[in-house]
């Protein structure tokens, strides 16, 4: 292979380092952008932009809008995963970012169905499209970032410290509903809630100048160099990569939809159903992304220990075991125990998602590694925008009674702990596929 001239140790840390502080801020500012959606979908959405003289039908209608951001994802992916492989990793970050920001700041300009009657519901959809095109690129290019440019020895804590700007994001817009909630609900309803959209303009702009001084990735360089690139990813992960697709979306499937009971479920669960001011379960969800963030760099230096797979499957097992607990914890209606519930499945359950770009770069081959990372994670994000419209009708047929829900949450855990089995036993077999683990990985590519 040919070797790039500028791929000293003290060179590739120096740009890792930037790599990966770069990548991290940038998806903390996206995903809060993402996430804010979500809170608001909960607690606010129903009433102003889908009324109706029932409840459970207005929260149908907000969460069906929820939704629409991750039907979206995996177009967002085919995109920017397309250009990301055939281009490079750095541009497609920087339009991301670029879109994510100008959606999420519109919508705290929209008007409400009161004001603008169904032109506001139809509005609210487009835009929650739109951020979903520019999420559905994101993380798979931020952590190809991080992690091709990575130390071979450190490579989950760095994947880890991306996956840090999701719980860093859940801060973010958490505190800040939370902060806005302190005003009269009058007030809140009327404009307060709009203060946190308002806001994203400042935070992208930061993300922006952040993106644009970054380096492209040493490994995508090498590609290009030894003419490895592919002239269509996608139609390469389609035809030739069609199961480690499958079990990729498998393996990602809690890191989305399992967060999306977890949290904008549980929002709604505690609210609506238990009947509890929204600032306790608000509160605890501040503090479970606080646990969530510091498990993540534990799991992360975990991963560079035992093996990024062999971390990502403890992890999910783990998931197993809190499901049901979580939603007994929260029943007691206690906000303490609550706030336990949260930093336990936040926590914990975090475990798989620190290492699980590590471990999908030593799976999927290099020339298509932007592309298959943001496919798998965004077509389970499908799911994830349906899980909590899903719970909801869960909760009703169990009569809203937990064990519906904790059953779903269970189910997607199981699911995401044989996949990840099997990819950890496919890179047992095969080994690392990135085109840095040596010659043989590139004649792979070849082939």
């Amino acid at each position: 292979m040919i070797a790039l001239a500028e791929s000293t140790p003290e060179t590739r840390l120096r740009n890792a380092r930037r790599s990966v502080v770069g990548a991290y801020i940038g998806t903390a500012l996206e995903w809060y952008d993402f996430f804010l959606f979500g809170t608001t979908a909960a607690i606010v959405f129903g009433g102003l932009f889908f009324p109706s003289s029932s409840q459970f039908a207005s929260q149908m209608g907000s969460f069906a809008a929820l939704a629409v951001g991750f039907i979206a994802r995996p177009l967002g992916a085919m995109i920017f995963g397309h250009y990301g492989d055939k281009f490079g990793r750095k541009g497609a970050l920087i339009v991301t970012v670029i879109i994510m920001g100008s959606a999420t700041t519109l919508i705290g300009v929209l008007p409400d169905f009161k004001t603008a009657g169904i032109v506001a519901p139809v509005l609210l959809v487009a835009l929650r499209f739109v951020q979903g095109i520019a999420a559905g690129g994101e993380w798979g290019g931020a952590t190809a970032m991080a992690v091709e440019n990575a130390p071979k020895e450190k490579r989950g804590f760095y994947a880890s410290m991306v996956q840090l700007g999701s719980p860093s994001g859940t801060l973010l817009s958490s505190g800040a509903i939370a902060l806005v909630t302190l005003l009269p609900k009058s007030e809140f309803l009327s404009w307060g809630w709009r203060l946190p959209y308002l806001v994203s303009i400042v935070l992208v702009a930061v993300a922006i100048w952040i993106r644009w001084y970054l380096p492209e990735t040493y490994e995508f360089r090498a590609l290009e160099a030894n003419r490895l690139t592919t002239k269509s990813p996608l139609k390469e992960t389609f035809l030739k990569h069609p199961v480690k697709l499958m079990l990729g979306v498998g393996a990602y499937l809690y890191s989305t939809a399992g967060f999306g009971i977890i949290s904008t479920f549980m929002i709604s669960y505690v609210t609506l159903t238990l009947h509890l001011p929204a600032s306790v379960i608000l509160n605890a969800t501040v503090a479970g992304a606080v646990a969530q963030g510091i498990v993540l760099l534990l799991s992360g230096k975990l991963a560079d220990r035992i093996g990024a797979a062999k971390t990502v499957v403890i992890g999910y097992l783990v998931t197993l075991v809190l499901a049901f607990p979580t939603f007994w914890l929260v029943d007691t209606k206690d906000t303490g125990l609550i706030t336990v519930a949260m930093v336990l499945t936040f926590g914990l359950g975090t475990i798989p998602y620190a290492p699980i770009g590590a471990m999908f770069r030593d799976y999927f081959p290099s020339n298509i590694l932007y592309s298959t990372m943001a496919l798998s994670a965004n077509i389970a994000g499908i799911v994830a925008g349906f899980t909590p419209l899903i719970a909801t009708g869960v909760l009703s047929l169990s009569n809203n009674l937990s064990w519906g829900p904790a059953t779903l949450l269970l189910s997607i855990s199981l699911i995401s702990v044989v996949s990840a089995i099997a990819i950890m036993r496919s890179v047992k077999r095969n080994g690392p596929q990135g085109i840095d683990d040596g010659v043989s990985a590139a004649e792979a590519l070849l082939s």
